[in-house]
């Protein structure tokens, strides 16, 4: 009886010490926010407890993982990661890809790319990586030529041919969509369009094409990069589960990146 009894505790204290792991993961509205919560739920049988924590924006979920108020985040692509921590010396690192999501074009004015006339008032996010990808998303499409040498942050002032007179109005990328009636059309990032109710294959005039360097990424802290708990997450996120997750939910207007 008494080796029963002493079995029992060691069990006991086994499954205490597989007790599931807590960990919360930044994310922003729309699609990552959907995904990160098909997520937790594959993650919760493997012992581990995500709580997904949504940002309205773009810059507090970096700040938030820098500051150790969450573990993870997952709503940005590399090019705005490095600019982040160029800008602000975050810490930071990529530990795994998500998903691409194809910038689109949106309009209450017009249902088609061809009609916006001479002049045409775009809306394009007011951050420098997702400005400046706006940008090429109108160069890649025929309607501006930007410098070459910005790279994937072209400004304004790197427009060296705008033969219909296009106008730009920068405002924060969460904003877009509410401030379509004001604008001939936006260029806005697929998470906050779905957010807003917007459909990116129904809704949008013109999208950006697939084969982009925009790939959304998982981050963590430097130092992170080997705990144990960032291999469970990759493994549920990256899970055939989740794969067919998003080609149901999203049919194309998000993509798979791994």
């Amino acid at each position: 009886m008494l080796r029963l009894t002493t079995l029992t505790s060691v069990i006991a204290l086994m499954a205490s010490s597989l007790a599931a792991e807590a960990i919360k993961v930044g994310v922003s509205p729309g699609e990552h926010a959907e995904i990160m919560e098909e997520v937790a739920r594959v993650a919760e049988p493997m012992g581990l407890e995500i709580d997904v924590v949504e940002f309205s924006d773009y810059v507090v979920p970096n700040q938030a993982l820098a500051d150790g108020d969450i573990q993870a985040n997952s709503f940005q692509h590399v090019p705005y990661l490095e600019a982040q921590m160029q800008d602000r010396g975050f810490a930071l690192s990529v530990v795994g890809n998500t998903i691409t999501t194809p910038m689109g074009i949106y309009s209450d004015k017009v249902s088609d790319i061809a009609e916006l006339e001479e002049g045409t008032t775009f809306g394009i996010p007011n951050d420098p990586t997702n400005g400046g990808r706006a940008l090429l998303v109108l160069q890649e499409l025929g309607m501006i030529k930007v410098d070459p040498a910005a790279g994937l942050t072209p400004t304004m002032l790197d427009i060296t041919e705008n033969p219909k007179d296009l106008s730009f109005k920068e405002l924060d990328a969460a904003q877009l969509p509410r401030s379509l009636a004001d604008l001939t059309a936006a260029l806005i990032n697929t998470n906050y369009a779905i957010a807003s109710g917007l459909n990116p294959k129904e809704d949008s005039i013109a999208m950006e094409s697939a084969e982009n360097p925009y790939v959304n990424v998982i981050v963590v802290r430097e130092g992170d990069e080997g705990a144990a708990w960032v291999e469970t997450l990759l493994n549920a996120y990256h899970s055939d589960e989740i794969k067919t997750f998003i080609d149901e939910s999203y049919q194309g207007t998000v993509i798979t990146s791994w």
